[in-house]
């Protein structure tokens, strides 16, 4: 390939590739470029770091692999997402044009797969289509990797978000932390 062309294909670039992202409306669940997540109530409730994620396009609309069969677009399977990661379409081989792309092949899978809660998920949804993107030069995202990501470096919404996916964890740990307390005083 030539200089010219190199120059040529930069000048050619969106402004999303350079830099620039569209903003995040939380009024509307609008994530562009962001995988999302909302706790799974009961399994949440036990296990925090547990929850229901999806992968929004550049225009924000989020996809979620919700149950057998059905990926979901802009409605969450288990509520409005409480926590976000925000990722630069720049990463991604193809930059923008092929995010949009590797998510809606991802998305067609899965939308003819059975769901699994332990091995074939939305997570693993999530990472087929980081895979087809090869996000960051990775090709093997899998749902422990993504789980990790999310718990440790996703953002939350805000308090909703925080309350949301906190509460309902530390009102059954008091719960069992004052049944313990008494049994102990009592025998």
């Amino acid at each position: 390939m030539s200089l010219h062309s190199d120059a040529s294909e930069d000048l050619s670039r969106s402004s999303t590739d350079m830099g620039l992202l569209p903003p995040i409306n939380f009024a509307d669940d609008k994530y562009p470029y962001c995988i999302v997540w909302t706790p799974i109530p009961v399994l949440t409730w036990f296990f925090p770091f547990i929850g229901h994620m999806g992968i929004a396009m550049s225009n924000g609309v989020i996809r979620d692999f919700a149950g057998p069969y059905f990926v979901s677009e802009d409605n969450m399977g288990f509520g409005r997402p409480t926590r976000y990661l925000r990722l630069h379409p720049a990463n991604a081989f193809g930059g923008s044009q092929n995010w949009d792309e590797s998510v809606i092949k991802a998305s067609a899978t899965y939308g003819a797969r059975m769901h699994n809660l332990f091995c074939d998920n939305c997570h693993s949804h999530v990472g087929m289509a980081l895979a087809l993107m090869r996000y960051k030069e990775y090709s093997n995202w899998n749902m422990v990797v993504l789980a990790f990501w999310m718990f440790f470096r996703g953002k939350y919404i805000g308090l909703r978000g925080v309350i949301k996916t906190w509460l309902p964890f530390l009102i059954i740990f008091t719960i069992c932390a004052l049944v313990a307390v008494y049994s102990k005083w009592t025998i």
